[in-house]
């Protein structure tokens, strides 16, 4: 059913003028640093999700349907390099901590700054509009468990969209028709329901890698199909976590990121050698220019036969695929780890949508120039990690919302989203999977030195 038409045939709700300025639908770890920016701030604010309680994707399991954490997850930035900088995971930790793990630290965040009074919880987010007051939003919300009663509708000065972006699959287009088990790793679990079957894994980044390596010891066979490959680089290089030797060739020498990441390859293969003996083939673009898959796992599992390498999918074929090199292979089931559309249920496409391959209309990512009063939290894709760089963007927009920080005029914004349009070409591999892409270093200095 569609969800804009759920309340049809009930009475319309009054509109309501709460004291809160701000409304943030969302209470993963976007929602939660937002919100925790804008108390810090004083910036009167409610929040909205759709779960049973915070986390977001993090939550194993979670009852809002929009996790896509599978049982062996961990996170694939260092604990060291991936924590708020005023909340540190415990050294107690390992390395790359699980997702239990890392979900106990987000409820430890939540109670340390009293966030959970400020959301309400198994809510959904109907509808996001624009009032016909300036400056206003109109926030249509329903009980997720009491649709059949009707809801309500709040009026905002401002809304914080920190929903996520991965949580609405995206499926491949291959010709033909496949008889088998068809999943996205969206809805992968465990390895339990594989079994002893043929199973046919789609995609060679980090979430089509670590499910071909859970499943390789329970399926009877898995194969890895890769359109393009991928850069494989472990997760330790000499006993210490990737992405810290990479801080160190940025921060300490500063070495540009193009650079640095190169120089990481060459001592990455003196680590675990040549990808292509292994059958992973060589990327025809540079490291640079794409995310590299972190896995210390594929190559040696590759080598003891475990998982199989094939190339792009030509044609589904009822129990069987052809794939691009004339090979043929009998499977049992498909799992397609191709990524994920950033969607917004509630937004309209006129009022708010990002297109495949072109980054979103938001000035610093963060503000919709065309529609006032419409930030967006979290919808980025770093090279480097998410947490410290969401953390940044809250205070950014927290000192916006109280009015610390003047945001430009219409034209100066309009520019710095096609000078950012303008690098990413420029940069990265033409793929939807860049659509939200940012280096890390430099986006930060861009919200720093505005708040400065």
């Amino acid at each position: 059913m569609d969800s804009l038409t759920l309340s049809e045939g009930l009475p319309t709700p009054k509109v309501r003028f709460p004291a809160a300025d701000v409304c943030i639908v969302g209470a993963g770890v976007s929602g939660l640093t937002a919100a925790k920016a804008l108390k810090e701030q004083g910036v009167a604010f409610e929040g909205f999700e759709l779960g049973s309680d915070i986390g977001g994707m993090w939550r194993y399991e979670n009852d809002s349907g929009t996790s896509s954490a599978y049982r062996s997850l961990h996170i694939d930035s260092s604990r060291q390099s991936l924590a708020w900088p005023d909340y540190k995971l415990s050294e107690s930790l390992p390395d790359y901590p699980s997702h239990s793990q890392m979900l106990a630290h987000f409820e430890a965040y939540a109670r340390h700054f009293d966030l959970y009074p400020h959301f309400r919880f198994r809510t959904r987010v109907m509808r996001l509009e624009p009032a016909e007051e300036e400056g206003h939003w109109k926030v249509h919300l329903q009980p997720r468990d009491k649709e059949d009663q009707g809801g309500e509708i709040r009026c905002y000065r401002n809304v914080i969209v920190a929903n996520g972006h991965l949580s609405d699959p995206h499926y491949p287009d291959f010709p033909g028709e496949f008889h088998g088990t068809t999943l996205h790793s969206h809805h992968y679990r465990v390895a339990d329901p594989f079994q002893d079957r043929s199973v046919l894994v789609v995609g060679i980044g980090n979430s089509a890698v670590d499910i071909a390596v859970d499943l390789a010891r329970h399926a009877r066979q898995v194969l890895l199909s890769t359109r393009r490959s991928a850069w494989i680089m472990p997760k330790y290089i000499a006993g210490v976590p990737t992405d810290r030797w990479l801080a160190f060739l940025v921060r300490r020498l500063r070495l540009p990121v193009p650079l640095a990441r190169g120089l990481m390859r060459h001592i990455a293969r003196l680590s675990i050698g040549n990808q292509e003996r292994f059958g992973v083939p060589r990327p025809k673009h540079p490291i640079w220019r794409e995310h590299a898959t972190l896995s210390q796992d594929l190559l040696s599992y590759l080598g003891h036969g475990w998982i199989g390498m094939k190339p792009n999918i030509e044609l589904l074929d009822g129990d069987e695929v052809r794939f691009t090199d004339g090979t043929r292979e009998k499977v049992d089931a498909i799992i397609y780890a191709t990524g994920y559309r950033a969607s917004f249920p509630f937004l309209e496409r006129d009022v708010f949508e990002v297109r495949q391959g072109v980054p979103p209309p938001l000035y610093r990512r963060i503000v919709a120039v065309e529609r006032p009063g419409l930030f967006f939290a979290g919808l980025v894709q770093p090279i480097g990690p998410t947490i410290p760089l969401v953390e940044i963007q809250a205070r950014w927009m927290a000192k916006v919302l109280s009015g610390q920080l003047k945001l430009p005029a219409r034209e100066e914004m309009l520019a710095e989203i096609e000078a950012h349009r303008a690098k990413v070409a420029r940069r990265y591999l033409n793929s939807p999977r860049y659509t939200l892409e940012v280096d890390f270093r430099e986006y930060a200095r861009e919200l720093e030195a505005d708040l400065r």
